[in-house]
């Protein structure tokens, strides 16, 4: 959600953090600040809106400094608005803070500063919070770092946060609970963010700060991690495995786009050294040192949430269909309210792109305090849920900066298909034939979906005819329900479009009232499969003259005969047709979104990194 971007070192730091608030535009956002030290003045400049509004804000500004923090917002308590976004000064304006989660019982305490003389100027949890540090330094006569520690010892909620303090012109203090938080390591110097990509263009060199620690940053004093109950820690130095190359949109012009045609090889990145077509074998290190949890598992319960929750009911498909193990898809925000009912032989398995899921960090816990045996499908590295699992798969597609995800979901959807034919391998619940035939076709996927984007400018062409659309009905059948969901999402996500999914026999049980001529229904029909029961559904439609789009196997000419517009996609085994269909769905989408003037990395109201509930 948020981003956080801060400095300290010998550089000017203006231009290190807007650059860094710029990087973290991905993550959604509606207002931007920025908190600078300077000849013994703590200014402190934001604005609704952009980044660019901020830069624009702070032209006449003094922007001279050496340390600072900047903040993008997306607004939980207090409307978006130039008073409520960050940083927030304390009364006294000798603190200001950064803030990125949630406060849950800022109202109490909000009531107790209050009593104590304090005034609010924001609608904020997070003004509360640099107001108890204040209130609780001053009292006890403590420093920044201890005045930290005593307060998050008093808050219920997630966060990560910056302070800087005005008397303490050579230190960053920073937290974090249940959100990111990542520290830079430079010559004399540190940078510190939400998460990797605005330090990547400086250093390799990464601290990932733990649950419950704070960090203290000081040109004199180096690093210093404590936890909040006073436990002292040696910083663990990780190698940064990522460029600055990913990050860029490399001629396209949207990170939407590039991501989409990005997949043959994130895919193939997803997949080497662990599909050998050569000696038709699959290995997941993660499965293999823990194959007895899967083997003798009595339930596999997956949990996750939008686009990572579709690829979990694939998932759910496939591990059934090969391994015989029953499977439940849980949304992670209702699962980890609704009291579940969890046996030690469960295995649960987490998806999360940006690892930092916040409902899906708290089903992890859940189900780990009662036993579970937890297994993570991440994208990057060193983020919470690895951090929290007993085992899992990174799917190592690289930085995911668009908004609406495409390259994370295919290769959550191929991770799990690897680890569904190694568990039915390891039971024997998979025929050698089975196996092998599935095996041999994943690693001709890469080289599917390029011929498949071939067809990218034909269907930017038809989907301008669907920019009137209010609606739209994704249909599919069997391991393409999920992916009619993930179409209609897509849609929904960056054009606006109302959109839904449905299994297609269930059109007949009340959708069907919707189709018009006004109505365009996207019907995703591959040979493989219950394909006559799909034909049948699409006569259907076409009897109520909806307009139909549909995705089918290359050389039917029968559903295209029944359709206005038809995307062809190459053979494929039924199980991995999701994989292929997925494509055109987010092309469509795509299109749709740029005809109507939509901002497709950053659409409306939605974050990349949802860490707050």
């Amino acid at each position: 959600m948020c981003g956080i971007v801060g400095y300290i070192g010998n550089r000017d730091a203006y231009p290190i953090l807007i650059k860094g608030l710029q990087r973290l535009e991905y993550r959604g956002y509606d207002s931007a600040g920025i908190a600078l030290m300077s000849e013994g003045k703590l200014n402190v400049y934001k604005a609704k809106g952009k980044v660019a509004d901020l830069i624009q804000f702070a032209e006449q500004k003094n922007i001279n400094g050496n340390i600072g923090i900047a903040h993008t917002r997306w607004a939980t308590h207090g409307e978006p608005n130039t008073v409520n976004a960050h940083p927030h000064y304390s009364q006294s304006e000798e603190l200001a803070i950064i803030h990125n989660g949630i406060i849950e019982n800022y109202a109490v305490l909000k009531q107790g500063l209050i009593e104590n003389g304090y005034s609010f100027q924001s609608e904020t949890d997070t003004e509360v919070l640099v107001q108890l540090i204040e209130f609780i330094k001053k009292t006890n006569q403590v420093d920044l770092s201890t005045a930290v520690q005593l307060a998050l010892n008093q808050v219920i909620g997630a966060y990560a946060i910056a302070i800087l303090e005005k008397n303490q012109p050579d230190v960053i203090v920073a937290a974090r609970k249940g959100s990111p938080l990542v520290v830079g390591i430079g010559e004399n110097e540190y940078f510190l963010a939400s998460d990797a990509t605005p330090i990547v263009e400086y250093t390799d060199k990464v601290v990932y700060i733990g649950e419950e620690e704070i960090v203290t940053l000081s040109r004199a004093k180096g690093m210093k991690i404590k936890t909040i109950s006073n436990v002292e820690k040696t910083p663990e130095i990780k190698k940064l495995e990522l460029t600055l190359t990913q990050l860029e949109k490399g001629g396209f012009p949207h990170f939407m786009l590039k991501e989409i045609f990005e997949q043959p090889k994130t895919l193939a990145d997803s997949m080497r050294g662990r599909v050998n077509v050569d000696e038709n074998n699959v290995v997941l290190s993660g499965f293999i040192d823990n194959k007895d949890k899967f083997v003798n598992a009595g339930r596999i319960i997956i949990t996750a949430c939008g686009t990572s929750w579709h690829a979990g009911l694939i998932g759910m498909y496939v591990i059934e269909e090969f391994a015989r193990i029953p499977v439940e898809v849980e949304y992670s925000s209702e699962f980890r309210y609704r009291k579940p009912v969890i046996y030690p032989n469960d295995v649960v398995i987490a998806i999360s792109q940006s690892g930092e899921t916040a409902d899906t960090l708290a089903a992890v816990e859940l189900a780990k305090s009662q036993g579970a045996f937890i297994f993570g499908i991440c994208n990057v590295v060193g983020s919470s849920i690895p951090r929290n699992s007993h085992s899992g798969s990174y799917t190592h597609v690289g930085p995911e900066i668009g908004v609406a995800s495409t390259k994370a979901f295919t290769a959550q959807v191929t991770v799990l298909t690897m680890l569904a034919l190694m568990i039915g391998k390891e039971k024997k619940t998979i025929s050698e034939e089975s196996y092998l035939n599935i095996v041999k076709e994943l690693g001709t996927i890469p080289d599917k979906m390029k011929k498949l984007l071939e067809q990218n400018e034909m269907i930017a062409q038809f989907a301008k005819t669907f920019t009137y659309a209010q609606n739209f009905i994704y249909l599919g059948r069997g391991y393409n329900f999920p992916v009619a969901l993930e179409g209609a999402l897509k849609l929904k996500e960056i054009s606006y479009i109302h959109a839904e999914g449905y299994p297609a026999a269930e059109m007949k049980h009340g959708p069907i009232a919707l189709i018009s001529q006004e109505m365009p229904v996207v019907v995703i029909a591959p040979s493989s499969g219950m394909y006559e029961k799909v034909v049948s559904n699409i006569q259907e439609i076409k009897a109520r003259k909806g307009k139909i789009i549909a995705i089918v196997t290359e050389g039917d000419e029968v559903v295209k005969k029944l359709s206005d517009y038809c995307i062809e996609i190459p053979d494929t085994e039924e199980c991995l047709a999701p994989l292929l269909a997925t494509l055109p769905l987010q092309l469509m989408a795509y299109h749709i979104a740029v005809v109507k003037g939509c901002d497709v990395d950053q659409p409306r109201n939605l974050a990349k990194s949802v860490t707050v509930e």
